[in-house]
């Protein structure tokens, strides 16, 4: 009886958080840089769908893993850092219950070839610890190309505050 119980309670503990969490939605996005003069927010409700860490690797359940919603394209794997580009910090925040920091990753872009480029933050790394207690993808530390939608939303909202700096 006890073994039942041990076995039913690890069962809620690697299934319910990734349920209960997907349900958190994204409330904003922040792009941040050092040649920024203030963050990018994004807090658009038609927008925020289209950018949801609740997709990829590490993520399961019913209609989790559809569409890839998340800024990564995670069949481009990239093996090295992409050179001298300017890094950006990209931010999620989530209502659990009130708005929170729920996962960073680091983004770059080449405008000699148009395309962006995602870091997800490995062990020795500052937002390592915050996204692997939100989703442990068991590909931290890599770089991946970003996806077309996301350089195509976000190059030009980067360019723009650019400009207004």
């Amino acid at each position: 009886m006890k073994r039942r119980v041990a076995v039913g309670f690890v069962f809620l503990l690697l299934v319910i958080p990734a349920r209960v969490f997907a349900k958190g939605d994204i409330s904003k996005i922040t792009i941040q840089g050092p040649d920024l003069k203030i963050p990018i927010a994004i807090t658009d409700p038609k927008t925020l769908p289209h950018f949801t860490v609740w997709n990829g690797p590490g993520i399961s359940g019913p209609g989790l893993k559809k569409a890839n919603k998340f800024i990564i394209d995670w069949s481009q794997r990239v093996n090295e850092r992409p050179q001298e580009l300017q890094r950006y910090q990209v931010s999620f925040y989530a209502e659990w219950p009130t708005e929170r920091l729920i996962y960073v990753v680091f983004y770059e872009y080449n405008p000699a070839t148009e395309r962006g480029y995602i870091y997800l933050p490995g062990r020795t790394d500052e937002w390592y610890r915050l996204n692997v207690s939100t989703i442990f993808r068991g590909v931290e530390g890599r770089w991946f190309r970003a996806s077309s939608e996301w350089d195509n939303f976000a190059r030009p909202l980067i360019l723009d505050a650019k400009a207004q700096g």
